[in-house]
């Protein structure tokens, strides 16, 4: 009951809030512990579509080398940002659930701060569903409900609902996708003393080996069942519904005129 109700009361997490976490000390450290265990999940992507859903440029920075093309959607609720740094713009803008894109074109599909996020899961993993590729892959993380990050809104992960493994097999089966691999991560507490901190990877190691279900997030890979009918026939548009905010690193905190 507690954090349902913590769930109504807290702030909108956007895209300023975000990129504020992940260059402080704890952001660093959880994401080097993420990053660690995606790089099994990434696998060969060369030649491929990669989609990033939600706010994950601090993990498609290195691991899509080789990719014919990657794009980084932000949902519309939190704000853009321009990416990547130093290089044409290949963020933008959009509605989770109505993706300007055409169907079947994404080989992989990252979503991070996005599931727990969004006010549809259900809609916006039929609409990944959609534009993902026959065999395509999706990996998602997403807060667990059991672990401490998730009790606690000092980091992004203690934000929105967060899921069990078996709420997460339940959706995704409902979404036509099939589960093929779990892991965890961030099994030290969510906080930002240095003695934890520097402490990480062995909190990973003990929490991998003795209490693996009290992970703060779970990472899950899932393809699409490709003889799976999508009922979704309507038309589309084919750009982004909100213009991307591209224009400089504040450009988030902007108000829309």
């Amino acid at each position: 009951m507690t954090s349902a109700v913590q769930v109504l009361i807290f702030p909108i997490m956007d895209v300023a809030d975000l990129r504020e976490f992940y260059g402080s000390r704890l952001g660093q450290a959880s994401r080097r512990i993420i990053a660690h265990r995606l790089r099994d999940r990434f696998g060969n992507l060369a030649g491929a579509t990669v989609l990033g859903l939600g706010f994950t440029v601090p993990y498609l920075d290195s691991p899509v080398d080789g990719a014919e093309r990657s794009l980084a959607f932000m949902m519309a609720q939190r704000g853009v940002m321009h990416w990547p740094e130093g290089e044409p713009n290949a963020a933008a803008l959009v509605e989770e659930c109505e993706l300007p894109l055409l169907e079947s074109i994404v080989d992989f599909a990252l979503v991070v701060h996005g599931l727990e996020l969004t006010d549809q899961p259900a809609e916006m993993l039929r609409e990944l569903w959609r534009v993902m590729s026959p065999q395509g892959r999706l990996v998602m993380v997403v807060p667990n409900r059991r672990g401490l990050w998730a009790r606690s809104d000092l980091t992004p992960f203690g934000y929105g609902q967060p899921y069990s493994r078996s709420q997460l097999q339940q959706i995704l089966k409902e979404a036509k996708f099939s589960p093929v691999g779990w892991s965890q991560a961030l099994f030290m507490p969510p906080s930002e003393r240095s003695l934890m901190l520097k402490s990480a990877a062995a909190w990973e190691r003990l929490g991998l080996r003795t209490s693996p279900a009290f992970s703060g997030v779970i990472i899950v890979e899932a393809v699409k069942q490709v003889y799976a009918v999508s009922a979704r026939k309507r038309s589309r548009r084919m750009l982004p519904r909100l213009r991307p905010a591209l224009a400089g690193p504040n450009a988030a905190k902007r108000p829309s005129k």
